[in-house]
């Protein structure tokens, strides 16, 4: 079943064109000048419910202008849009009720009470049944280890702490769709472990449909099986994680420690046509290698012919690295697929 659901959504505004100065200001009050910017092109987009989802591309790609169009935030220049069953600009408030928002950049919480009190306001306004409040709050606070500032106001907290809380914030009403809009930016590693965890106990235990755009390829990894990726306002991929890893990763790279020097072996692998040698010391050394041309086990029988391989490791290409070929412009991803 389609919980989010968007047809022929497209998003453009005007840019006011002035010249630079007090005469630039003075001449654009007296004849304004404008140009249409077109931040998001007609595009369809289908969501089904529990789906967990990455939505990226560069910045200015149009991912956070969609985002505030499904929220209700933004109305469409054209196209339709429903939001479990609900066309989110024309009824924010109904739409509000069954959605929840983390904004890396913006908070949610009263920023001079504690935390305990904000959610105590969210649940007024939500009009959370008791019991439910009482359980997803303690649920929420021990996963997210909250217990330890849940009384300090929201001015007090480090960034870590603060998104653990708007997390819990966004979810105190148990709504069926979840917007993550760079959740993890500027944490450390622990931190981020810890909301990459309870998003995706979120999404797996509670059926809770995930739409998560960031820059952070390890929340991608971590919490996705669904990546869409958009540029220029067009949606330019929409498939799995692991298809676009099959198709487009295809460099493999195999890590050597060896008993002896190689000399010969490098040698070999330098003049091999489709092998890429980088010497990192005398009997340690990595192969790069397309997988589609050459098997591991073909360049480990290349290297064991040379002498004793004391262990080695095999490191695949991310979806970083393909990702980054479609934002530098050297992938099509539409063309190749």
């Amino acid at each position: 079943m389609s919980i989010i659901e968007a047809r022929q959504l497209s998003k453009s505004f005007q840019q006011a064109v002035k010249d630079s100065g007090l005469k630039g200001a003075m001449k654009h009050l007296v004849a304004p000048k404008y140009i249409d910017k077109i931040a998001v092109k007609p595009l369809d987009l289908t969501i089904e419910a529990g789906e967990s989802v990455a939505y990226v591309g560069p910045n200015g790609a149009g991912k956070s202008t969609t985002i505030k169009m499904l929220t209700g935030i933004l109305v469409p220049s054209s196209g339709t849009v429903t939001v479990n069953g609900i066309n989110p600009h024309k009824k924010r408030m109904e739409n509000a009720q069954q959605i929840g928002a983390v904004f890396g950049q913006r908070t949610q919480l009263w920023w001079d009470i504690p935390i305990i009190e904000s959610f105590s306001l969210l649940k007024d306004i939500y009009q959370i049944p008791d019991l439910t409040y009482k359980s997803n709050l303690d649920q929420f606070v021990e996963m997210l280890g909250m217990n330890e500032f849940i009384h300090l106001s929201a001015r007090k907290l480090s960034l870590g702490q603060r998104m653990r809380a708007d997390l819990a914030a966004s979810l105190l009403h148990n709504p069926p769709i979840l917007y993550l809009d760079e959740p993890t930016i500027g944490l450390d590693i622990s931190v981020k472990q810890k909301i990459r965890e309870f998003i995706k106990k979120i999404n797996q235990e509670q059926r809770t449909t995930v739409m998560l755009t960031t820059h952070d390829l390890g929340d991608i990894e971590d919490l996705c099986q669904r990546l869409i990726i958009i540029d220029h306002g067009c949606i330019i991929y929409d498939g799995s994680l692991e298809q676009v890893k099959r198709h487009f990763a295809k460099e493999r790279r195999i890590f050597f420690q060896m008993a002896s020097p190689g000399p010969q072996l490098f040698t070999e692998i330098t003049a091999a046509s489709g092998l890429k040698l980088d010497v990192l010391s005398e009997m340690e050394f990595s192969i790069s290698f397309d997988r589609y041309h050459f098997t591991a086990s073909d360049v480990v029988s290349r290297v064991m012919k040379h002498g004793e391989v004391l262990d080695f490791r095999m490191e695949e290409s991310s979806i970083e690295e393909v990702i980054k070929a479609v934002y530098d412009g050297n992938l099509d991803l539409n063309q190749t697929m």
